[in-house]
């Protein structure tokens, strides 16, 4: 389009002359601009970045199912105990640390923020009428009320009520405990449908996968928290079947006996105890799988008790040089330091320096691990258990007995008087000085060189000793031909066994290659 030179000009002189107006609009501000007109502001900042899954629909359906669980008991009164508001703990020794551990754990572990102004509040009661002891979580797993807690939360208890997330108050009885897992199961007293869950594959469970964790810290009620599974098979020392779930989601005081869910709502875990210094979370917390918590709350629910197998034997780990003296390639298995009388483990021919190594064609890992398989079993079972005894594998068939109500699960019954004869021998490569024993089995210890391999794996005067690589010790004859033949057969240590207050155990010794 052609544009005349005059028209051009005029053109020009206009879009300066708008210019020049805009600039002195800005100059002067917005009062300048014509009346009626908005500034334009800038859009409000908003980030597009991935959304991190929301728990809340996990939560809204599994909620329902959680439960408070609160127990009462018969308290004696005593002079410490009620009316001064005290705790009753004025035997245990001045220890403050000591104090807190069995206030929060032992029956008054799981209360909540409240519970200790309600001992006060409830001190000048009638003894008759059961008082406040602890509170945890529970939660259902049937529609018809059976729910699941812990046992150490419902122990020192007569009387029980759960609050359920609508916060209705019911009465529950007591089914059935199990000290050893830690877990327990109430029912609720009179009908109605609940809304309960149910237990996950925690074969499944990884390492690195979210769990939410619902409960009552505190005695706040209904509280969810969430996290991920920190790591797998935690032994914290709680008694013969750990094999624990840690998670790094926030559980306090109260949520004992409370479920920790993954994302399709299963229970993978139950609430049981955390690591703390102080008292509060610090984000270590162990959960009873889901796995063991089924096996145990099916027998409860159907019995009230847990009938478990027994293989009557006392064990221990298999350690590096207990391995090399007995020509094992790892050191996997449990060593057996010594076999019950009248047990089934003995009947069926296991002896002491038995490696157990499988049971039924499962890996026996560890102690532990044999615990834990025997435990799975019902008394009167017959499995295969597969020993490595004389440089090779044997197979044995056990009828598994029921487990003792005691944790002692087998006993040496030979009792050793050892006596110190007036002239001892020495077993200089060993660092020992040993004599015969007064009835004519083993050596007795009478003294331990301080800077020998004896002395660092725990050997002492008075031990003594009944058995090297399997084969009976009168002498200390024995003794140096059982280390001949180690060094012989290549081997760097001998396995020698030994008993101490009528306990056997194995501690591999080093032989020197002459």
């Amino acid at each position: 389009m052609n544009i005349a030179p005059n028209s051009y000009s005029r053109t020009r002189k206009r879009l300066l002359a708008a210019v020049a107006s805009v600039a002195v609009a800005g100059a002067i501000g917005v009062g300048a601009l014509t009346s009626g007109t908005s500034p334009v502001l800038a859009d409000a900042v908003r980030v597009e970045a991935p959304q991190v899954p929301s728990f809340a629909d996990v939560v809204e359906r599994v909620s329902p199912a959680v439960v408070s669980v609160k127990v009462k008991a018969k308290v004696q009164s005593t002079a410490d105990d009620g009316s001064d508001g005290q705790d009753g703990f004025d035997n245990l020794p001045n220890n403050p640390q000591l104090r807190r551990f069995f206030k929060e754990f032992r029956g008054f572990g799981d209360q909540g923020g409240q519970n200790d102004e309600g001992h006060r509040r409830f001190g000048h009661r009638n003894n008759d009428q059961p008082r406040p002891v602890a509170q945890g979580s529970g939660f259902f797993i049937s529609e018809d009320g059976y729910l699941v807690t812990n046992n150490h939360v419902v122990e020192e208890g007569t009387a029980f009520t759960v609050v359920t997330n609508d916060g209705k108050e019911l009465d529950a009885k007591l089914i059935g405990t199990d000290p050893r897992t830690d877990l327990a199961v109430l029912k609720v007293e009179g009908g109605g449908k609940f809304t309960y869950v149910d237990f996950a594959d925690d074969a499944k469970v990884r390492v690195g996968d979210w769990v939410v964790a619902v409960g009552n810290p505190f005695g706040l009620g209904g509280t969810v928290t969430a996290g991920i599974v920190s790591a797998r098979g935690r032994d914290i020392g709680a008694g013969p079947y750990d094999d624990f779930l840690q998670i790094d989601a926030s559980v306090n005081r109260g949520n004992s006996g409370g479920p920790t869910f993954n994302l399709n709502g299963q229970v993978v875990g139950i609430n049981t105890a955390i690591f703390s210094p102080s008292g509060g979370s610090v984000g270590i917390a162990f959960d009873i799988p889901a796995s063991t918590a089924k096996q145990v709350v099916d027998d409860l629910m159907k019995s009230g008790t847990v009938q478990r197998g027994w293989l009557g034997v006392e064990i221990q780990p298999v350690t590096s040089d207990i391995a090399e003296s007995l020509g094992l390639k790892s050191n996997n298995g449990a060593l057996v330091s010594s076999a019950q009388d009248n047990g089934p483990g003995k009947k069926a021919g296991i002896a002491a320096g038995d490696v157990i190594t499988q049971v039924d064609g499962k890996d026996v890992a560890s102690p532990k691990e044999l615990a834990r398989l025997i435990g799975a079993y019902s008394p009167g079972k017959s499995v295969d258990v597969t020993v490595w005894r004389d440089g090779k594998s044997q197979t044995v068939k056990v009828d598994l007995g029921k487990l003792p109500a005691t944790d002692k699960q087998a006993s040496n019954d030979q009792q050793q008087q050892p006596a110190a004869p007036a002239k001892p021998d020495t077993l200089a490569d060993l660092g020992l000085t040993v004599t015969k024993s007064e009835n004519g089995k083993g050596l007795v210890v009478t003294d331990v060189d301080p800077n020998s391999d004896a002395a660092d794996r725990g050997i002492q005067p008075g031990d003594v000793i009944t058995a090297v690589n399997s084969t009976e010790v009168n002498g200390t004859e024995d003794v140096s031909k059982a280390m001949t033949e180690a060094v012989k057969s290549g081997r760097k240590a001998v396995l020698m066994q030994i008993t101490r207050d009528d306990n056997n155990r194995f501690v591999a010794l080093p032989v020197a290659k002459g």
